[in-house]
């Protein structure tokens, strides 16, 4: 009796999840893994068994921090992803040409920043949409990559995604340098470094939320320290290209 009792609680907290709009293949769960992601168009981070990585920059550009970073790459002949919001992309076209001309991917960050889980369906379109046309008139690209804001999303969120033929990207677990709160370099440089993994997506920001930003100081230690460990910088979509062939492979 008690057992048959538990069978029709736990039957009932299922239909009950169900039922609330969200579906379990597009939550956010360290129980996913690799496969899970790319079929459900979400990616955390590339193939473990190679050391390729990829740096990514939310909430740009910027016209002083986005330039130094900008200047640091290209010293060291390596290529990144920037997320960026439609609304500064508008405000700074020559940064976001730079980014392209220079090698590195434009990703959408919606064009201003909204949580996306608690607007309309119609109000995301409109905000990934408006992103979506300004990056492809700037850079001649249509974007594939997409950062919801926050690293938030829903199953309508994924819908819309699937059906603009983008992805969701998200980032490592343990890679989030939580730059934007500006802990001090040894901080960031800490937490990026000693926890890196092959396959990793690193999140920073090229936005400044303070008077300064510690992250450009903490990337010039941060790049170096990367490459003496033998690992290859790439884009988020020549990383999710790597992914792919290893889960065929494997």
């Amino acid at each position: 009796m008690r057992k048959s009792f538990r069978v029709i609680c736990i039957s009932l907290a299922l239909m009950l999840f169900m039922f609330s709009g969200f579906s379990t293949k597009y939550l956010r769960s360290e129980n996913m893994n690799d496969a899970d992601y790319t079929q459900a168009n979400i990616v955390r981070n590339g193939p473990r068994e190679q050391k390729y990585i990829a740096l990514t920059f939310d909430d740009g550009p910027h016209p002083q921090y986005t330039t130094e970073i900008l200047d640091l790459l290209k010293k060291h002949n390596i290529k990144a992803t920037f997320f960026v919001l439609g609304q500064l992309a508008e405000k700074y076209p020559d940064i976001i040409k730079r980014q392209v001309n220079e090698g590195h991917e434009v990703g959408n960050h919606t064009y201003s920043h909204f949580d996306i889980t608690k607007i309309s369906k119609d109000e995301f379109k409109e905000e990934f949409r408006r992103t979506q046309d300004i990056i492809s008139s700037l850079t001649g690209v249509e974007s594939n990559v997409f950062r919801p804001p926050y690293g938030l999303y829903n199953e309508n969120v994924v819908k819309i995604i699937n059906e603009q033929q983008s992805n969701i990207i998200l980032w490592t677990y343990d890679q989030d340098s939580k730059d934007w709160s500006n802990p001090g370099v040894d901080k960031i440089v800490d937490t990026t470094v000693a926890n890196i993994k092959n396959g990793d997506i690193i999140l920073f920001h090229d936005y400044v939320y303070h008077e300064t930003s510690n992250t450009v100081s903490a990337l010039e230690s941060i790049i170096p320290e990367l490459i003496n460990k033998g690992y290859n910088f790439v884009t988020v979509s020549e990383l999710m290209d790597l992914l792919k062939k290893d889960i065929v492979n494997n």
